[in-house]
């Protein structure tokens, strides 16, 4: 095994002090960061390490998707609201979606995703042995949360039967990189028994628990017609905040009592821009919860309503959004911004022992971003006019992304993926979408009202 220096103009580190060091590098030891500093430094005390040197790139962590699904209906469900989007859209494609389908859509959102400088997904999606192949395939680390419905009226998702058996065959998997959680698509999708045994799934296999909540406005009224409380109330009063990680997606429509209970109880959230804008979901209030010591990570949510998996997109777009919620220009900076792209986000899942920042001891994932674009000018890693967050969180794309690193391996160098043919997964794609697309179309021509979307208290 050949010790690796990585050098590079600049590197942010992303530690407690966001420490950016000019013409920085680190020691790759196999999967592991085994020192860091300058690139002087290392080389002078590793001597016989191999050096790359990636002129006119910036080195960072490598970026962590928060929520996302895996899918194939990009660009084919626009301009609704969320009910119509759902009930017409969404599960009627759960309902006729095949394993095959569902693989080829997490080879190619993974592949994606590693193109654009993310290095962690949590995806929530449908036949989770096909994530966890494809994760196995591309590269990269992977928190599978299947889709499930534990309810008579959404038995067209997963199970948590299925849950358990993709726990047991993968959890911990593909050299640690593949961890499974139990998911649950909403509470309202699963009944009482079905709620209880998420729970103790989650608590016997000492994984985390994640489910969609307060995206809707429509959603508290809901949750006060049947339990009298607000969502986080009702969550936690039922057990799921005693799992060991229970992570939020959306959590719009918190107020600040919810927001003072989930930072206390240890809850995370993984907040969707881009989505919530596109569904007239709402803003969340990123800034409270940060202030009440909530994790809150960033998450492309899926390729249907984002339309890309995009997380320099997203952070851009976050930090935005948190200035219009609070007409504030200050608010939502680039450095919280791009510590939830990274180590919060590595946070919200629980991996911020291991990943999102560069530090000793830490898994080598990190990503080569070039500086010699017009976005990136002018740039200024010194001084006064330091402005490397600046252009990180709002001019940077994916594409500008070099080189993706994951477990120390490379998978992505000078932007061509290295561990899978991009060309043939675009045409898998292709191949098997139009038969979903028909299947589809045949299920809603006999259910022109779409799906039952929430179930009878």
């Amino acid at each position: 095994m050949t010790d690796t220096i990585y050098a590079a103009d600049f590197l942010i580190t992303m530690d407690a002090e966001n420490r950016s060091i000019p013409d920085g590098a680190i020691l790759v030891s196999g999967k592991t960061i085994a020192a860091v500093g300058t690139a002087g430094e290392l080389t002078k005390a590793h001597p016989d390490a191999a050096v790359v040197r990636l002129e006119d790139r910036l080195l960072m962590p490598g970026l962590v998707n928060a929520h996302m699904h895996s899918g194939l209906l990009r660009g084919t469900a626009e301009h609704l609201p969320v009910w119509d989007w759902l009930t017409l859209h969404i599960n009627p494609m759960h309902r006729v979606l095949n394993a095959e389908e569902a693989e080829v859509a997490s080879l190619l959102c993974y592949a994606e995703s590693v193109l654009g400088g993310t290095t962690t997904l949590v995806d929530m999606w449908r036949f989770m042995d096909g994530s966890a192949r494809a994760a196995q395939t591309i590269g990269n680390r992977l928190v599978a949360v299947p889709y499930v419905g534990a309810h008579p009226d959404y038995d067209y998702f997963e199970s948590l039967d299925d849950n358990e058996r993709t726990i047991a065959d993968w959890h911990g998997k593909a050299g640690g990189r593949v961890n499974v959680w139990v998911g649950l698509e909403h509470l309202f999708y699963a009944d009482e028994a079905g709620q209880q045994r998420a729970i103790e799934m989650a608590k016997r296999y000492k994984t985390g628990f994640h489910t969609h909540c307060s995206e809707s406005n429509i959603e508290a009224a809901e949750f006060d017609k049947r339990y009298g409380k607000r969502a986080m109330f009702v969550l936690d009063e039922l057990g799921f905040f005693e799992t060991p990680r229970a992570m939020i997606a959306h959590a719009v429509w918190l107020d600040e009592s919810e927001i003072d209970l989930i930072g206390r109880r240890g809850v995370s959230v993984a907040h969707n821009p881009v989505s919530n804008m596109k569904l007239a979901s709402g803003i969340a209030s990123v800034e409270a919860m940060l202030a009440a010591g909530v994790a809150v990570g960033i998450g492309t949510d899926g390729e249907k309503e984002n339309n890309n998996l995009d997380m320099f997109e997203e952070m851009k777009v976050a930090s935005l959004l948190g200035k219009l919620k609070g007409l504030d220009a200050a608010a939502l900076d680039s450095w919280p911004v791009l510590r939830m792209g990274t180590i919060t986000g590595a946070k919200a899942i629980g991996l911020d022992q291991e990943i999102g920042s560069l530090e000793v001891g830490k898994k080598a994932d990190f990503i080569a971003v070039r500086t010699d674009t017009p976005r990136m000018t002018p740039l200024f890693g010194t001084g006064e006019y330091f402005n490397l967050q600046h252009n990180l969180v709002h001019a940077v794309r994916g594409g500008d992304v070099d080189m993706t690193v994951i477990d120390g391996e490379v998978v992505v160098e000078n932007g061509t993926l290295k561990t899978a043919d991009i060309k043939e997964l675009i045409a898998r794609a292709h191949s098997v979408a139009p038969g979903l697309f028909a299947r589809r179309k045949a299920w809603l021509a006999e259910n022109a009202e779409g799906s039952k979307q929430w179930t009878k208290a």
